[in-house]
């Protein structure tokens, strides 16, 4: 127990209406004081008129549904509102198989008639439970790297093919004594220049989506690493035909189409 106390025999009987709430429940109804002695009321879907509870205790906030952030929880005694079934969390340090029968020879001890079922380790279970996401996951980043292929397939051959074009002009700036690393220079400052254009664009983008999908990557290592691939990608295609036009003659150079 966080503060107060944990529920006793008496709690739950005539008189003695209590409740524990975990503390996210203290966090957001009493931000600003101790929940512990304050009465409340749930509301109940069966109709009928809910009594008023005494906080007699605050737990730690454990995940019920949402693992990520977990709710507001208010416990009250078992034999006040009694469920069909129970779960039982148990920490042990040992396999599963060596320790479920011994489970099993418990709960045969407390009550003979009490089915005991769907025994699995924790990890077991929250991978059921999260294998939505699991999923969803593998799709989108499967889906991202065929569009990160197709982007740089696409940038390759576009940048080629627009310093190819400049073939001649490389020609013409060779004839005239420019030097090829200045030729190189030219093609990869124009092509660095596009790409600026495209990340200064496409960036805002992809941020602006990532916050409209809770699943979608705001890591800045990945969009930084998408970056430096569209870059090298980039300078391999304008260096290899820049390349290959530094290193023809002149004259077959003006002659190229």
């Amino acid at each position: 127990m966080v503060r107060g106390r944990p529920f006793t025999l008496t709690d739950g009987t005539t008189g003695q209406e209590s409740a524990i709430v975990n503390g996210r429940f203290a966090a957001t109804y009493f931000p600003n004081g101790d929940p512990v002695g304050h009465r409340i009321r749930l509301t109940r879907l069966d109709g009928r008129e809910p009594s008023w509870l005494t906080i007699v205790g605050v737990s730690p906030t454990v995940p019920q549904r949402d693992l990520e952030q977990p709710e507001p929880v208010v416990y009250v005694p078992h034999w006040t509102e009694p469920a069909s079934s129970v779960t039982l969390i148990v920490r042990v340090e040992t396999e599963l198989g060596t320790i479920a029968p011994l489970f099993r020879e418990v709960v045969r001890a407390l009550d003979g008639d009490l089915p005991l079922f769907d025994i699995q380790m924790m990890d077991e279970w929250l991978a059921f439970l999260r294998w939505p996401q699991r999923l969803f996951g593998t799709m989108f980043t499967i889906f991202a790297c065929v569009a990160l292929a197709l982007s740089a397939v696409g940038l390759y051959a576009i940048t080629a093919y627009s310093v190819t074009q400049r073939t001649q002009e490389i020609g013409v700036r060779m004839a005239l004594g420019a030097q090829a690393r200045q030729v190189n220079w030219l093609v990869l400052r124009r092509a660095i220049a596009h790409l600026g254009i495209g990340l200064t664009l496409g960036l805002p983008g992809a941020i602006a989506v990532g916050r409209l999908l809770p699943f979608a990557s705001r890591d800045p290592i990945t969009l930084a690493s998408v970056v430096a691939l569209l870059l090298l990608v980039s300078l391999v295609a304008c260096m290899r035909p820049a390349r290959r036009a530094t290193r023809l003659d002149p004259v077959q150079a003006l002659r190229h189409e």
